[in-house]
């Protein structure tokens, strides 16, 4: 019997500053959200198409690159898509994410300093003690 298998690669500009939490037991968790351009031909022009997506990012990896991740920083992520389901007032919703497990920073959005060594692993637990009653990526 095959496995399945849930690996995603990216590549594409943080929408806004990454923000960092921590979770009731001290664990960091880094979110952002990045813009991923399709660009398609329509007739005789091309257009571009932005997907958004919301990542996070758990452990000391996004600790350290958190003041790097900045509003329109091209960034690559590598990690597996999660889908959050959740039930409010009666109605069923739910949100697909990327959960990330290696970040790399790449160009610059205008020069800036070049960050600390990225090769580390995140600690990827998930929070089951954070303390948010909606769903986050």
């Amino acid at each position: 019997m095959s496995q399945d298998i849930n690996n995603v690669v990216l590549i594409g500009r943080l929408v806004r500053d990454a923000e960092l939490k921590y979770t009731n037991i001290g664990t960091p968790v880094t979110k952002f959200a990045i813009a991923v351009n399709e660009r398609r031909k329509n007739g005789d022009s091309w257009e571009n198409r932005a997907s958004f997506i919301d990542v996070t990012l758990w452990g000391k990896l996004g600790e350290s690159l958190h003041d790097y991740m900045t509003k329109g920083k091209q960034i690559a992520v590598q990690g597996r898509l999660n889908q959050q389901r959740w039930e409010k007032d009666g109605y069923k919703h739910s949100r697909t994410g990327v959960v990330a497990e290696n970040i790399q920073l790449l160009g610059s959005k205008s020069g800036g300093t070049a960050p600390p060594e990225q090769n580390q692993e995140s600690s990827g637990n998930a929070g089951e003690n954070f303390d948010d009653d909606i769903p986050f990526f």
